[in-house]
């Protein structure tokens, strides 16, 4: 497949097993279309070829399975490890879809505890893992904001 091949919704999910990033869509759009990071989300996302995919779903499963390890290793998610991985999450963010800021980033932690279909999917990695990271990007953020 070339490198610069335009995806169809298929084989751009084919690497992210279920997950369908367009059945969510007019949802996204909804809540945060108009926005500067909806638009550079979008640009950026509009040339990314399956092999880009591939690599944003690998990083993001090291990432959170790291998250995981923390949290069963009974280290404390406003604690140097858990802080420095939820910064880790928040630079993945920004490097892959949009300037992740701080303010954003709480944002999205809130959103992991409080929508059912993020906090399922965290939930599957290790039992308290959506509130462990939510605890986390909060105390990261306030760690920068200091």
């Amino acid at each position: 497949m070339p490198e610069n091949l335009t995806l169809t919704p298929e084989t751009r999910t084919e690497p992210s097993g279920d997950f369908d990033p367009d059945a969510h869509a007019a949802e996204a759009e909804q809540r945060w279309g108009g926005t500067d990071p909806w638009a550079e989300a979008k640009r950026r996302t509009s040339s990314y070829t399956k092999e880009d995919w591939k690599r944003f779903k690998a990083e993001a499963a090291d990432i959170t399975a790291r998250l995981a390890d923390a949290l069963r290793s009974g280290a404390p998610s406003d604690g140097d490890l858990a802080m420095d991985l939820a910064e880790e999450h928040r630079a993945h963010i920004s490097r892959w879809f949009y300037e992740c800021t701080y303010k954003i980033h709480r944002g999205l932690g809130e959103t992991y505890v409080t929508d059912p279909r993020f906090t399922a999917s965290f939930e599957a990695t290790a039992p308290g893992l959506a509130a462990y990271l939510k605890s986390a990007i909060a105390a990261n953020a306030a760690r920068h904001n200091a």
